[in-house]
């Protein structure tokens, strides 16, 4: 979460979305009931099969749009709203959602150059007193539903996974999970140029100069050990190589108790997915493109699944979660079947989103609250499903495609279009 760099088990070829199925370990309960198991060459993996729908249409454009943030690549107004996918459960929820955001939408900048914090004002004091049984009229009261760029979307899932851990190193549990180093500095590009507003770098200070921070192969080869940075160990590289790509997740202790980590910073190398790297070399037979067949493959030579893992340079640092959580990139807690991750520069931070997609668990509102290294783009987003097996199996095969749709405070269609509203 908070900018972390998710993975879709779905596109496990790929590998560069959000979630990622993480290996079962021994103290992973078994699969919920109706889960169904595909079999395939050497691996076998659990799936849900999704309930088909037919998305919206998407508004036809005469050109191409292109842009580096929503405004620049246009929105028009989206179709009326009783053609939409939501009830008023999902209203509620999503508006219970929306109004834990709030203060972040009146006080943070929108990168994507949409809306004004002003904006959000009239819109965040009605949701302090509309009543949830009328959460429908709620959005279609106070927003204008807009389709940003051509409104072609993709969805994947993420989730909370759990992995075997311990707060003290003791044996079985030799992988190190560290804080962030106090060194690790980002920096904000737009206060030097107006050309770079929205992009940032991370790395460390080193003499005069400004410099990468230390990549995967040399924070496992021991350049960050002995400094006291280590908040917990983990049994297994493989399952805390994909606990990093999700961005947070629960150690199960041996004696049974839970430690919830959190995302507290990345090293700003690139990311690299390495199921697809995997797939360019041939390394994945016939019934091998599952999570478990990239994972049963890493473990099947070792030396070998060390270097493809180093080959994406990027590391994860964590913090431990004693309150509610996970949190997602506004500081927040984010709520499965709630919350979605998308690109800030495409999605104003904590607005809602409507989802018209090609898998019924995929549509419906959603409120932006996070972000993630490989969510990039107009109508890119990563659904978040919670904790647990249901949530596991359905974030791994989430691999959505259909239309959306952001909900925009009333005055903000009509600024941009510089019509005024009838």
């Amino acid at each position: 979460m908070t900018g972390r760099l998710f993975l879709p088990v779905a596109a496990a070829l790929v590998l560069s979305a959000c979630s990622g199925i993480v290996p079962r370990s021994a103290t992973t309960p078994p699969p919920p009931p109706g889960a169904k198991t595909q079999s395939g060459g050497q691996s076998a993996g659990l799936v849900i099969k999704p309930q088909a729908t037919t998305p919206l249409a998407p508004a036809l454009l005469d050109t191409a749009p292109s842009g580096a943030n929503a405004l620049t690549v246009g929105v028009v107004a989206a179709p009326d709203y009783s053609a939409l996918p939501f009830d008023n459960a999902s209203a509620a929820r999503a508006l219970t959602a929306f109004r834990l955001t709030c203060p972040s939408l009146v006080r943070r900048p929108d990168q994507s150059g949409l809306t004004r914090q002003q904006d959000w004002k009239p819109v965040c004091d009605a949701a302090a007193g509309w009543a949830s049984n009328d959460a429908t009229a709620f959005f279609q009261s106070q927003f204008d539903l807009v389709q940003v760029g051509d409104g072609k979307a993709l969805a994947t899932g993420y989730y909370e996974p759990e992995i075997a851990g311990s707060r003290t190193r003791q044996p079985g549990f030799d992988v190190p999970v560290y804080r962030r180093p106090p060194e690790l500095v980002e920096l904000d590009l737009g206060l030097f140029s107006e050309t770079l507003k929205g992009k940032k770098i991370r790395g460390k200070v080193s003499g005069n100069g400004f410099v990468p921070f230390a990549d995967r192969t040399e924070i496992e080869s021991g350049s960050l050990a002995g400094r006291g940075l280590e908040i917990a160990w983990a049994a297994d590289p493989v399952e805390f190589f994909f606990l990093q790509v999700q961005g947070s997740g629960r150690l199960r202790q041996p004696d049974g108790s839970v430690m919830r980590i959190g995302y507290d910073g990345q090293n700003g190398r690139d990311y690299t997915g390495i199921g697809k790297l995997m797939k360019d070399r041939g390394l994945l037979g016939p019934g091998q493109s599952s999570m478990q067949g990239i994972v049963n493959q890493l473990r099947s030579n070792p030396e070998q699944g060390t270097a493809i893992m180093r080959e994406n340079k990027s590391w994860v640092f964590f913090r431990e979660l004693t309150g509610p959580g996970p949190l997602g990139a506004l500081g927040y807690q984010v709520v499965g079947r709630v919350s979605v991750a998308a690109d800030p520069a495409f999605v104003p931070l904590g607005a809602p989103v409507l989802l018209s997609m090609d898998r019924a668990d995929a549509s419906g509102l959603w409120i932006a609250q996070d972000t993630g290294g490989a969510i990039k783009g107009s109508n890119r987003f990563d659904t978040f499903w919670g904790a647990g097996d249901q949530a596991r199996l359905t974030a791994g095969g989430m691999q959505a495609r259909g239309t959306a749709f952001v909900f925009l405070p009333k005055t903000v269609l009509a600024r941009i279009n510089g019509t005024p509203r009838p």
